[in-house]
């Protein structure tokens, strides 16, 4: 079974954000992870960078898939995990710690509010 941390927010997408202040690590879910399999390739957005809710900033690639990935909120890019983009098996490993993909200075945190908690989330993935 996934885990869903409460301290995240979600996409029906399959993308998280945890916010801290104004900043958002962007990441994935365990779910989509698992969706995918065996992820081979990640391409982000590079710092300084422009992201906008609901576009995409980028694309991971499994041994199944190409898909994008899209952000939940707006903002500029000041940091990639340049750790996962050398090395994409550490998203499966740790999707929720060292695994984040982006980290956004946000420019508008009521777009939080349009994301989905940890249960609804489960409740949207789980069927429920």
């Amino acid at each position: 079974m996934c885990e869903y941390p409460q301290d995240l927010r979600y996409l029906d997408t399959h993308e998280y954000v945890r916010l801290d202040g104004e900043i958002a690590t962007i990441g994935i879910s365990e779910f989509a992870i698992e969706q995918l399999g065996d992820i081979v390739f990640l391409d982000v957005s590079e710092i300084g960078d422009a992201i906008s809710k609901g576009e995409r900033f980028g694309t991971i690639e499994s041994v199944k898939a190409v898909e994008e990935v899209n952000a939940p909120v707006s903002g500029t890019v000041i940091e990639r995990n340049d750790s996962v983009i050398a090395d994409p098996e550490l998203i499966s490993d740790d999707p929720y710690g060292e695994g984040w993909f982006i980290k956004v200075r946000v420019d508008d945190l009521g777009e939080i509010d349009d994301t989905l908690t940890s249960d609804e989330y489960r409740a949207l993935v789980e069927g429920e």
